[in-house]
């Protein structure tokens, strides 16, 4: 018999739906779909940026540089380097890189290079180095003694000496400024004066002791390590840098700067440490 036309409409109707509602229930229940899209653009997390200052200077000279690794997506700590004495300095480092979760790089400005090639040493979390006008001393050096090394260093004429009392009554100890007279000429020459009288008055000493304090065996022996050499720096001579990159394989990159590079061309800092991110993750 010979089925009315409506009703054979109505019979095609029913069955595409079915067909479309079995689909819909297929996918629905597959492993795949209930897990929805693979979110293949989904970025792994990005290491902990540890940024160590150096001495005559606190961790807000890298104010800047932070604020373009944050738009970065990368974490930031700047912890408060002690300045008292290089062992001392590098443990309380190494304990700031063992409350991080993840991986870590490991960036620092003058001493604060002395003190994370020490700190870093044992910690497999540590992916990189980054030295910015800092030291990277070999076992047995000294900061005191690499800036002394090669010619063109005028930090020994213009520091000045305080003493300070030793708890327990033992000898005093002895910290060592820079002269604010002194101060912009050889430490930041390229900052506004404005900005390096206050960092002259501000500024936290370090400790003699710790600068003169003998490196122990340094990480970059086993931890990739970049360099960013300011080359008219009068603290560290460039070419004391350049012989410290060359002996640790360093990645190297120079630019025009004062001894502060981090404040005065924070780009580059914070482009040095990317560059470490993008070569170790």
């Amino acid at each position: 018999m010979r089925v009315p036309a409506p009703r054979r409409l109505l019979t095609a109707l029913t069955a595409a739906l079915l067909i479309v509602v079995g689909a819909v229930s297929a996918q629905a229940t597959s492993p795949t779909a209930s897990r929805g899209p693979v979110q293949a653009d989904e970025k792994e997390p990005k290491p902990t940026v540890v940024l160590v200052h150096g001495a005559f200077a606190d961790a807000s000279g890298f104010d800047d540089t932070i604020a373009l690794l944050q738009k970065a997506g990368f974490p930031v700590i700047a912890p408060a380097n002690p300045l008292r004495d290089a062992a001392g300095d590098a443990a309380y480092i190494s304990s700031v890189v063992d409350s991080i979760p993840g991986p870590v790089i490991l960036a620092a400005h003058s001493y604060g290079g002395f003190v994370i090639t020490n700190a870093a040493r044992g910690h497999d979390n540590v992916k990189a180095l980054v030295y910015m006008g800092a030291f990277a001393p070999d076992e047995g050096e000294s900061a005191l003694q690499l800036a002394q090394q090669f010619p063109g260093s005028e930090l020994g004429g213009a520091l000045i000496t305080r003493q300070y009392p030793v708890p327990g009554g033992g000898d005093p100890g002895t910290d060592g400024y820079i002269d604010p007279a002194k101060f912009r000429s050889v430490f930041a020459a390229d900052l506004p004066a404005s900005r390096t009288r206050l960092m002259a008055a501000t500024q936290r000493p370090g400790s003699v002791q710790g600068l003169s304090g003998a490196s122990g065996a340094p990480a970059w022996k086993t931890i990739p390590s970049w360099y960013l050499i300011p080359t008219a720096d009068k603290v560290i001579p460039p070419a004391a840098q350049r012989f410290m990159a060359k002996r640790a394989g360093s990645k190297v990159t120079e630019i025009r700067s004062s001894h502060v590079v981090m404040i005065s061309h924070p780009d580059a800092a914070a482009k040095t440490i990317k560059s470490a991110y993008a070569a170790t993750r």
